[in-house]
């Protein structure tokens, strides 16, 4: 019989944890650092994919996400030696997608064609904003030129280019937004990732907030119209949402984060880096020692683990309702009441269909179009009791 992951497919996450600069709205576990053993993190990375091909040896691997941080800092020849070794511990998928994040910056788009050549298929660049006075305002260190020079790079060098964008600015209004997503949809990417700014704990960002800084963020209505301009536009462009912050043509959708959002399993290897795997049965929890410098040190010894806890089947179910309903194709309820034990709960559902935020289709339950910016408080909902 088959198991609940398999529903979702099983991929590799790897986080290589240092950028050029931190960014003051990132809350990533990401760090700057002036010199960088990188034969020593290659040879890291290696160690533990072969503790996990020992834990789950078999298996079909269908996606792997070099994620950070700023992975296009990282050698080709480290991102070489990574995916062979991970092609000779694991069958692969015919069509495996291998993504790697990117930053716009000359250093980074000098080494795409390397990260080609290694058997990365897919960049996913950090643009942010097409805007240098909020590039500068969002503490990034590359230019509109340079983000659309890498982006040229990145279309000759790989067969599927996405971007990010980060909209709800400070001081930037509806037509500002506008004006900048049709920018970005000029550039024919096959995805895009846009969210809304948010302001995080923790972070520059946060602490400037908390002090009375950072003048001129929207207010809720507006940015409201900014995220229902956003649906508007990509829809016209052929890059319908997919997920609520993710628009793609047809069939390029990112397929890594599909394994997290039809709740697969998926190694996480690297600084902080979190997994959902099932072992005999069981399906665990893991998330990998913060600092990097530990990591590092812990990798030798197979001690990368910090936390690794069982799940509960409602902890399972819970999970795979938070995750799958970001998603417009919703969540199986027949697969949610296997997990849980018991149906979704009926005055929950009865409620938010009788407001349009939810719709059902035989087994399928899925947020609408209205309900999508509401979705933490449907959930919240679901949860609730």
């Amino acid at each position: 019989m088959a198991e609940d992951w398999e529903k979702g497919g099983f991929g590799l996450y790897i986080h290589w944890p240092y950028c050029a600069a931190k960014c003051p709205y990132c809350d990533f576990n990401s760090h700057v650092a002036d010199g960088i053993d990188h034969g020593a993190w290659r040879e890291a990375y290696i160690a533990e994919i072969d503790r996990y091909a020992a834990r789950l040896p078999g298996r079909v691997l269908n996606t792997v996400f070099f994620g950070g941080g700023t992975p296009s800092l990282m050698s080709p020849e480290t991102v070489h030696a990574v995916l062979d070794r991970i092609r000779a511990s694991w069958p692969v998928a015919n069509d495996l997608e291998v993504t790697l994040e990117a930053n716009p910056g000359s250093v980074e788009a000098g080494r795409f064609a390397g990260f080609a050549d290694a058997g990365v298929t897919r960049l996913s660049l950090g643009v942010q904003t097409l805007d240098d006075d909020a590039l500068r305002r969002l503490g990034r260190i590359h230019s509109v030129a340079d983000a659309r020079r890498a982006y040229d790079v990145a279309r000759n060098a790989f067969g599927r280019v996405s971007f990010d964008l980060i909209y709800a600015r400070q001081d930037q209004g509806l037509d500002d937004w506008r004006r900048e997503l049709n920018e970005a949809l000029a550039m024919a990417a096959d995805h895009l990732s846009l969210y809304q700014l948010t302001i995080e704990p923790g972070t520059a960002f946060g602490a400037r907030h908390a002090q009375g800084g950072l003048r001129g963020l929207p207010q809720d209505d507006l940015a409201a119209d900014m995220y229902e301009l956003t649906q508007g536009l990509c829809d016209a462009a052929g890059l319908q949402a997919y997920e609520v912050s993710n628009h793609a043509v047809s069939g390029s959708e990112s397929r890594h984060n599909m394994i997290y959002w039809r709740y697969g399993d998926y190694v996480g290897i690297g600084p902080g880096a979190h997994g959902r795997i099932t072992v005999d049965g069981e399906r665990r929890a893991t998330r990998a020692v913060n600092d990097p410098a530990a990591w590092l040190r812990a990798a030798s010894s197979g001690a990368c683990e910090d936390t690794s806890s069982k799940l509960s089947r409602t902890d399972q179910a819970d999970e795979y309702l938070m995750m799958g309903l970001r998603l417009v194709e919703g969540i199986d309820m027949d697969r949610y009441a296997a997990l849980a034990g018991k149906p979704i709960r009926q005055g929950a559902r009865s409620m938010l269909s009788d407001l349009g935020l939810i719709s059902e289709n035989g087994s399928r339950l899925h947020v609408t179009p209205s309900g999508r910016i509401l979705l933490n408080g449907i959930i919240r909902e679901f949860l609730s009791g």
